[in-house]
């Protein structure tokens, strides 16, 4: 996705660190403005709820007013941003803390995505069960290895240009995760 990126601070990324606002910045990002109801509607929430969250994801810089739409009655939103990105910070840090809570709320979200898309699995067309994998990788590699691994695959997929005019373009989620398999540095 082409488009404005943002960098949060770690107050803003405090404020981003909550799976229902990571769940409505995606829907507004890739779907497009909505109203807090149908959000709500969507997200399973009542629009109090809603309207809370998108007032604080406005008031971080994530989301704006969409001018073009509403009547005066409904407020609609779209998001500010075609994606974020975090700077590792230093273990320790009031900014290690927000990165490690906003990646909490990241992982509750792809863990949301992975088991809605293993449920909708067997009703897709084969090309696209073809093309669709769940594998991992588990190398044994120093950090400087998995830092080049990583770097590597984000170009691959920064390259890559949508297709919006091809029928049968879909959204494509390519979820990269790299960590130190849990368990041995206690």
């Amino acid at each position: 996705m082409d488009g404005p990126t943002i960098t949060p601070t770690p107050h803003q990324l405090r404020a981003l660190a909550h799976p229902v606002r990571l769940r409505m910045l995606g829907m507004l990002r890739l779907d497009g403005p909505a109203t807090a109801t149908s959000l709500a509607t969507r997200l399973g929430l009542n629009s109090g709820a809603t309207s809370y969250h998108l007032r604080t994801l406005a008031q971080h810089g994530f989301v704006l007013d969409d001018a073009e739409r509403g009547n005066g009655r409904e407020r609609w939103w779209k998001a500010a941003h075609t994606s974020t990105y975090t700077q590792t910070a230093e273990s320790g840090t009031e900014a290690a803390d927000s990165e490690d809570a906003f990646l909490q709320s990241a992982a509750v979200v792809y863990t949301e995505w992975l088991q809605r898309a293993m449920e909708e699995r067997p009703l897709l067309p084969q090309p696209w069960r073809d093309a669709s994998t769940f594998s991992d990788w588990v190398q044994l590699v120093t950090p400087t290895k998995a830092k080049a691994v990583m770097d590597a695959v984000s170009e691959i997929l920064e390259a890559v240009d949508d297709q919006p005019d091809e029928a049968d373009a879909r959204h494509v989620v390519f979820q990269f995760s790299a960590y130190v398999r849990p368990g041995q540095d206690h």
